[in-house]
């Protein structure tokens, strides 16, 4: 089992880092340019192992994709330049890739079949299944198709009008890449808004996807046309820098280039009700996707609660929020927040359990946490359970820690951020 070390910093964390690209989107930029007709060029993709992970499944789709470090140039021949692959799907760590490849595959006339890590073998997939098989897809796997590995056989898709019962930017996303391919008109409504990139992106190459409230509409046997796409930075990598700056003392941090998507500002908003010393600059909204720079500086923090429709605008940043509550003055409590059981790990469970051998007080409920803040955390032996966030927060823990941190599975933070290590260190002076 893989160990580092990690040390609290004396000096505060001073300096300007250039986020890496946004996972959600260099994901949905190789699906698009893969289905689109010509040749995408992006930039800034995100090399992580999820992002290659996507790409490895559409080369043996038969889609031509040209790597060279963060940018990528890939050859689309439309939905029917794909191919029937010759071996499985491995989707590795990646839950963005099986949900949405399931629905491209959906109205593929060929058979594939798909697996994933031991995590991905653990996550509920009939959320997805169950509405393709509606449309006409056929779905197999274990449990009926509730876990992986899986087996589709797509073809000709009915359209569906469908309420969805979880708020899942994954599942509306599948919903809708099928919906492109269906035979009239598909209609999915939203429990809660969720991110939106999906939407963004069909726009952008070319395609039409209507939105009224929390209903989207998706006309089918669409064609779409390539286009370039500049990926701006993760704000969930942003996250655990927005969280160490502010609770590090003497800190001031410049993050460039975060994305900076309404569906996905939800950190900003609670860590402005928390009283961050926070402020956005250079803010260009009219982007295919909002972009600016943040500061953040050490900041008095107070305790809030968390719920309702903010969740889905946040629930990957949530492990790091409850870091950020443990310092804060007052109790923070998240509700609403189920999701988090079934990512990577039970992050609900994770999070407590390895905050909580750091000296937090902290406890589990059904749908989220209670977090009383001002505590002082200690070193030991902490893990990242072979979840990215977890790990990533754990390090930024022990920039507190008087003792010495050692962090357990820390290579599964390359999932999202490969050089997360040398960012934070570049940090301390």
């Amino acid at each position: 089992m893989e160990l580092i070390a990690l040390q609290s910093t004396r000096n505060g964390l001073k300096g300007v880092i250039e986020i890496p690209g946004d996972k959600s989107i260099s994901h949905r930029s190789v699906m698009f340019g893969s289905i689109a007709h010509g040749v995408t060029r992006v930039t800034n993709f995100l090399p992580g192992d999820d992002c290659l992970s996507t790409i490895s499944c559409f080369r043996k789709l038969g889609v031509v994709i040209e790597e060279n470090e963060n940018e990528l140039t890939i050859h689309g021949n439309g939905f029917d330049g794909l191919k029937e692959p010759n071996e499985i799907l491995d989707v590795g760590n990646s839950g963005t890739t099986i949900r949405l490849l399931l629905g491209i595959l959906a109205g593929r006339p060929f058979y594939s079949s798909l697996i994933g890590d031991a995590s991905i073998g653990k996550r509920p997939m009939t959320r997805v299944t169950e509405p393709l098989r509606t449309m006409g897809a056929q779905i197999d796997g274990r449990k009926n198709g509730e876990f992986t590995p899986l087996s589709i056989r797509g073809g000709d898709l009915n359209p569906i009008h469908y309420n969805m019962p979880v708020a899942s930017a994954q599942v509306k996303s599948a919903l809708i890449l099928a919906g492109l391919q269906a035979g009239g008109e598909t209609i999915i409504i939203e429990k809660t808004e969720s991110r939106d990139h999906t939407e963004r992106m069909i726009r952008k190459f070319g395609g039409e996807v209507g939105k009224d409230n929390r209903t989207i509409t998706v006309k089918g046997c669409q064609k779409l046309i390539a286009s370039d796409i500049l990926v701006p930075g993760d704000i969930s990598s942003a996250a655990f820098f927005l969280v160490a700056g502010a609770i590090v003392p003497d800190s001031e941090i410049v993050l460039k280039n975060v994305g900076l998507n309404p569906t996905r500002t939800g950190i900003i908003e609670i860590m402005n009700q928390m009283g961050a010393n926070l402020e956005i600059h250079n803010h260009d909204e009219d982007a295919f996707e909002p972009v600016g720079n943040i500061t953040i500086k050490t900041s008095s923090l107070k305790g809030t609660v968390i719920e309702g429709d903010v969740i889905p605008r946040l629930i990957d940043e949530i492990p790091i929020i409850a870091l950020l509550a443990t310092q804060a003055e007052g109790t923070t409590i998240i509700k609403d927040a189920s999701e988090l059981k079934v990512k990577e790990t039970n992050r609900i469970d994770t999070v407590v359990q390895e905050l909580s051998k750091m000296g937090a007080s902290i406890e589990a409920t059904d749908d989220g946490m209670i977090i009383h803040g001002g505590t002082s955390l200690r070193g030991g032996t902490v893990s990242s359970h072979g979840d990215h966030r977890i790990g990533m927060m754990l390090a930024i823990a022990s920039l507190l820690c008087k003792d010495e941190v050692q962090l357990e599975n820390p290579e599964a933070i390359s999932v999202s951020y490969p050089n997360f290590f040398n960012h934070l260190n570049s940090l301390k002076k």
